[in-house]
């Protein structure tokens, strides 16, 4: 009932930055605390961006601090992810998280950064 849809992702060389979208049917967005997570090849899923239910807070892995900034539009259920500087490294399937009493998963979205 509460579905997550991601979007943005691309194919994009080393340097150059994504905008990544995660608009939330269903539910109440306001109640959600709203996470990134990426799955890079042959990797397991790890956590990259959080922010909380009022928007106060922020949590970012250590690896993307400075790069990316996370945000969220209760107006239109919308999270972002908006990553600078994109690395190789960076390549992976994003995915979006609502976090309720229950975590929400999106389809995922894939990123390629080449150099």
């Amino acid at each position: 009932q509460v579905l997550p849809v991601e979007s943005g992702g691309g194919a994009v060389q080393a340097g150059e930055s994504l905008r990544l979208s995660c608009v939330v049917s269903g539910g109440t967005f306001s109640n959600f605390r709203m996470g990134w997570y990426r799955q890079p090849p042959g990797e397991t899923r790890e956590f990259v961006a959080g922010i909380s239910q009022n928007g106060e807070n922020t949590y970012y892995v250590d690896s993307v601090k400075g790069r990316f900034t996370i945000s969220r539009d209760d107006a239109k259920n919308t999270a972002y992810l908006q990553m600078n500087d994109l690395k190789p490294e960076d390549t992976a399937v994003y995915y979006c998280n609502a976090a309720g009493t229950v975590d929400h998963w999106g389809q995922g979205t894939q990123v390629t950064v080449s150099s």
